[in-house]
């Protein structure tokens, strides 16, 4: 559960970051820490996860999302959902499976 903890807690700064570059692009990594109260070198490791994942990309002025970032942000919304879905299922038959012990 913990690593499960941890990842989530990465994947949310992560989609922290991506919505400031958004709607602030170009943005640098310093005023990326001080509008999302990231510290830099956190901020620098998820831009470089976002640009691993072609969300973001550098440029001279700071990150950018990537052209077609619209579709891109619905396929993640899409996978969320499936995942919360999933998510939902898991939880309910906890209960079940601890009432049959």
């Amino acid at each position: 559960m913990e690593r499960l903890r941890d990842q989530v807690e990465k994947e949310s700064r992560d989609l922290s970051i991506l919505g400031a570059v958004i709607d602030d692009g170009p943005i640098g990594i310093v005023r990326l820490a001080e509008e999302t109260g990231i510290p830099e070198h956190k901020v620098r490791y998820s831009l470089r996860m976002l640009e691993d994942d072609g969300l973001v990309e550098p440029t001279p002025q700071g990150a950018v999302p990537v052209d077609d970032i619209e579709d891109r942000v619905a396929d993640i919304n899409a996978g969320l959902d499936r995942l919360i879905g999933r998510l939902e299922e898991l939880e309910a038959a906890i209960p079940a499976a601890e009432a049959a012990e």
